[in-house]
């Protein structure tokens, strides 16, 4: 072969490329480069390292805190703000249309009111009796339709209208209007209890901060879930309903403007609607600045376990649950009582007490929220009560000259007015 030849030492061929057959045949083809090329790549590893560092560095999958969307506020708080200018506009207006309605019907239909235009109390009592008008129309009604029926069922159908229709005759209007909403309640309730409703009235009748709804915010006041607390509710906002209503009436007859009012409904309504969507402001706003962020903080930290999306879904919801009821707005209402009568007392059913300063009362259930906020308790939402009475403190204050203000932007379609033609005296 011509191999052995080709290690003679003596070979010219050998002289001129020493080296070029002893070296193995598997090495890189980067070996033929000149020794000056190579020193330079070595020299250039180190920025070309940290050019990759920074790359890798630009690259880097971002943290668990940044792929969570947190819950926005700005939302909630339009929704508040639009939605209690719309509650109290709207109130104004039928307020305003109901008392134009019977100043005209008093001044031009009846004698009685020659010398001047009708007052708010004259108005109201006018109210009742049509009121009381129209029940005993109903319960002729209702006879009339249960005539052809057995003695023992028409006295039965009977006795059933008047045993519902006595007591909203005989009370005030504003224990008719709390009346009417925990009506509403109820029926609401009862929704509650059908199994195949559950899921659609879990979605939109209690509100949930993590869902980013704003109008839960609303229908959440009138839902209730247990029974117990329907009826809890519905008793506390039966009596200290009708005490704010009898303060809204006197400080509306103390305004120096003298505005006249036929009605309290409207405004009641538009009141504990805006204690409600406040109340409900108050507790999204601490679930999402400052609950939700500690959780997060919380659950990136934690090395016992690897962080999954079913672990956070399960530590949120646990802590962060759905708010529904009329508590909010009922603690409004208890503490515009406590201002506006600090000297009347309250008992409470359950659990049984003797009667006690309603400023004391209410000073207990407000220290209660807070040892409930600082302790951390999640039976109820310490954070609504608490935005309620603030609410309900604000109002007791600013009330009465925001509602004229809304009373004025609306005027009424009719200014009562002396009668044209009023008898004059004759001195004999």
């Amino acid at each position: 072969m011509f191999l052995p030849r080709l290690h003679h030492h003596g070979s010219p061929f050998l002289r001129r490329f020493p080296t070029a057959f002893a070296r193995d045949f598997r090495v890189s083809p980067r070996s033929w480069l000149p020794r000056s090329s190579l020193d330079i790549t070595t020299k250039s590893t180190p920025e070309t390292m940290r050019f990759r560092d920074e790359v890798a560095k630009s690259t880097l999958p971002k943290s668990f805190s940044d792929h969570v969307r947190h819950p926005g506020i700005r939302n909630q708080i339009l929704f508040f703000t639009f939605g209690s200018f719309v509650a109290f506009s709207i109130a104004a207006k039928l307020t305003n249309y109901d008392t134009s309605y019977w100043a005209q019907k008093l001044s031009l239909g009846s004698s009685i009111w020659i010398m001047g235009p009708p007052g708010s109390d004259q108005m109201r009592k006018m109210r009742y009796i049509d009121y009381a008008k129209k029940m005993q129309n109903g319960l002729d009604r209702v006879r009339g339709a249960v005539e052809s029926l057995p003695i023992i069922l028409k006295s039965l159908a009977t006795w059933a209208y008047i045993y519902v229709a006595q007591p909203l005759v005989d009370a005030k209007e504003g224990r008719r209007v709390c009346w009417t909403i925990a009506a509403v309640n109820t029926g609401i309730w009862v929704l509650w209890q059908i199994p195949r409703l559950r899921p659609f009235m879990k979605a939109s009748f209690s509100h949930s901060p993590l869902s980013g709804k704003s109008y839960t915010m609303l229908t959440s006041t009138f839902s209730h879930k247990s029974f117990f607390h329907l009826l809890f509710n519905s008793m506390a906002l039966t009596s200290f309903g009708s005490a704010t209503c009898e303060y809204l009436m006197r400080e509306q007859e103390n305004n120096p403007l003298r505005m006249q009012e036929s009605t309290i409904q409207y405004h009641l309504i538009a009141f504990l609607i805006s204690a409600g969507l406040f109340s409900s402001l108050v507790s999204h706003t601490i679930a999402a600045r400052v609950t939700f962020p500690r959780l997060i903080a919380r659950i990136t930290k934690a090395k016992t376990q690897p962080v999954t999306p079913h672990l956070l879904g399960t530590s949120v919801k646990e802590r962060i649950l759905p708010s529904l009821g009329a508590s909010g707005a009922i603690y409004s209402a208890v503490v515009v009582t406590a201002l506006a009568y600090p000297h009347s007392e309250i008992a409470l059913i359950f659990p049984p007490t003797p009667p006690i300063p309603i400023q004391w009362g209410v000073g207990a259930l407000l220290m209660l929220d807070c040892i409930g906020v600082i302790r951390g308790w999640r039976m109820f939402d310490h954070f609504a009560h608490l935005g309620g009475a603030a609410f309900g403190g604000f109002y007791y204050a600013y009330g009465p000259e925001i509602w004229h203000f809304f009373r004025n932007v609306n005027p009424m379609p009719y200014k009562p007015r002396p009668r044209d033609h009023e008898p004059s005296s004759k001195v004999s």
